[in-house]
């Protein structure tokens, strides 16, 4: 099996903790949130960052899940989840097994 890849592996942000760019640009929360560790097989929620707010995409600090998913539903990591998990996708938090 391939491994699945995290946002930030797939992006090569740097934003992971000890990332490149980590000191300058800060940490994402996408790769400390561990409430949605394990959704669409991901570590933290980095399989799952478009429900997670304050993640910084495109150059820029994404707010909300309101507010950032239109930006998000055209990202090439949100369609290379999707194509990965198939029906397994977990797109919201409405689609877990599990409360959070």
């Amino acid at each position: 099996m391939t491994k699945r890849l995290n946002c930030w592996e797939f992006k090569s942000c740097g934003r992971e903790p000890g990332g490149a760019k980590a000191n300058e640009l800060g940490v994402c929360p996408a790769t400390t949130e561990i409430k949605f560790h394990g959704v669409n097989k991901g570590s933290s929620s980095g399989r799952f960052c478009w429900s997670v707010a304050g993640t910084f995409c495109k150059g820029e600090v994404q707010g909300s899940f309101a507010k950032k998913f239109t930006s998000c539903i055209e990202c090439s990591f949100m369609k290379e989840v999707t194509k990965e998990e198939g029906r397994s996708f977990k797109l919201l938090l409405k689609d877990l097994e599990r409360k959070f």
